[in-house]
């Protein structure tokens, strides 16, 4: 399948940064949210790293304005409906992604392909609520997806072959590497790097280490670039809570169970950066540890 035409649903943290790089490829995009203001937001938030980009001699300035043409703005769900490709990239809540994909499908042709951007939830448990479940997979950015190279294309169970290799398609000519994970819980990055967020939260729940200890640590000690509490905030601590559930309800496994401290930081709605809140406070010039 050629695919020109990208739909976008979500214009937040994920979701602006796929309209960036699909739109920087030469796609024509329709990035759509139920916020106006969300919108806007990710307009100057494109616009803004886009100009990073040329001050970076990534791009030439002179691409800037085609690249902000390509992109075509809407709050209506069904302008979507034209779209060879549609990513899904709306908040990580399984109930929020059916209906989406449940109002969009009326509207689709009958070749369009769906993707969701999900960092956890099932693709074919989403993809048995559409009526295409052939052509529906896994389309998993990572954050900052103008800056992370990697995107994790998961099948579910009826994925068709003709699907995974146009969404391999589009992976290559945005410049990134697709790796392909299965459709269990939390697929690869997630299933490896929550646990390992979660355990440091643990640490600090039992005292082992402050919040300014632990970061440093496995900066220091394991050459990480930045550290697991610092991670946590920056993915936002309620994404963090949403993937550990559903690494402990989808495996059963005691090892997943959600450290009590991350939940009563989401309770507090503490999320980290988005709030200015988090293992670290943001509200002033230098982030301070919250404990």
């Amino acid at each position: 399948m050629n695919i020109q035409k990208i739909g976008i649903v979500g214009a937040g943290q994920m979701g602006n940064g796929i309209a960036h790089v699909c739109a920087l490829a030469g796609y024509d995009v329709v990035l759509n949210d139920i916020s106006q203001d969300a919108i806007d937001r990710a307009l100057v938030l494109i616009s803004r790293n886009l100009d990073r980009q040329i001050t970076r001699k990534k791009i030439p300035e002179a691409e800037k304005n085609a690249v902000m043409d390509r992109i075509s703005p809407t709050l209506v769900l069904t302008e979507l409906g034209s779209s060879d490709l549609i990513i899904e990239a709306a908040t990580e809540r399984e109930t929020v992604k059916q209906a989406i994909f449940e109002d969009l499908v009326p509207h689709l042709r009958a070749d369009t392909i769906l993707t969701s951007n999900t960092s956890s939830i099932s693709i074919t448990r989403l993809a048995s609520r559409t009526d295409r479940p052939e052509k529906f997979m896994g389309f998993h950015f990572m954050n900052p997806v103008p800056v992370m190279q990697l995107v994790e294309l998961i099948r579910g169970i009826a994925t068709d072959e003709e699907t995974f290799v146009a969404c391999r398609a589009v992976v290559d000519r945005l410049g990134k590497t697709a790796a392909t994970a299965e459709d269990f819980p939390a697929f690869i990055v997630n299933r490896i790097l929550m646990p390992m967020i979660n355990e440091a939260v643990y640490t600090l729940y039992e005292g082992v280490g402050s919040v300014q200890s632990i970061d440093q640590s496995l900066k220091l000690g394991a050459n990480h670039p930045m550290g697991p509490l610092e991670l946590a905030d920056f993915i936002g601590l309620d994404t963090c809570l949403a993937i550990m559930n559903v690494l402990h309800d989808g495996l059963a496994d005691t090892k997943y169970r959600t450290c009590p401290l991350l939940t009563k930081y989401v309770e507090a709605g503490w999320l980290g950066r988005k709030t200015e809140r988090g293992f670290y406070d943001y509200r002033g010039e230098v982030p301070v540890p919250t404990r």
